[in-house]
């Protein structure tokens, strides 16, 4: 038996999401039919909203509603330091710490030759640019510690060399909590690179 047209097309459309797989969008889409029609329109108009009402700062590359973003536009912010991440969530996820007072750029994406992402396909053109304008003396890398992050990290440093700016990468290590046998080589590895001196 097939469903009905309109809880096809919803379920085809949540499949569509990464990570949801035919059961969870049939679950969301029956989940959705069981919802206010308030909720329902809500919903719809919040998709719509991020698509329409969101573009890139044209500045750091993030996502934002105002150009410039606010971090790009907050006078306050170090502008000496940038930050380099591969997508808006991280920035997110970097302002929490409330550590970082400099700015960031967003790579919207990492290389990777196996998906057929090259330098090109991602924000590098602009960061260059930011390089060449602005009085920037350190260049924090702040990529994945996975094969792309790492490759990423590496080409942008050479690129970044010419400009004679300090670039930084940011430590990997032991999660706080974590124990040690249960840590791969590789963030041993990192681990013992970015120890510091105590006291």
């Amino acid at each position: 038996m097939q469903y009905p047209e309109p809880i096809a097309r919803l379920i085809d459309s949540f499949s569509r999401l990464p990570g949801i797989g035919p059961k969870t969008a049939a679950r969301l889409a029956f989940y959705v039919l069981r919802m206010k029609e308030d909720d329902v329109i809500d919903f719809a108009k919040a998709l719509v909203s991020v698509k329409r009402n969101l573009h890139y700062c044209s500045v750091c590359c993030n996502i934002t509603d105002v150009d410039p973003c606010r971090v790009c536009q907050d006078k306050a912010r170090d502008r000496s330091v940038i930050c380099v991440v591969q997508e808006s969530k991280d920035v997110v996820a970097m302002e929490r710490t409330k550590e970082f007072q400099g700015q960031y750029h967003v790579l919207q994406g990492a290389i990777s030759p196996m998906e057929g992402v090259g330098p090109e396909e991602i924000r590098i053109a602009e960061l260059l640019k930011r390089l060449s304008d602005e009085q920037v003396q350190e260049l924090i890398l702040a990529t994945n510690p996975n094969i792309e992050g790492e490759a990423t990290a590496m080409y942008l440093s050479r690129l970044v060399k010419p400009f004679g700016i300090r670039v930084t990468r940011i430590a990997h290590g032991l999660p706080v909590g974590g124990d040690l046998e249960y840590a791969d080589e590789v963030t041993l590895s990192r681990a013992l690179e970015g120890r510091r001196e105590l006291g």
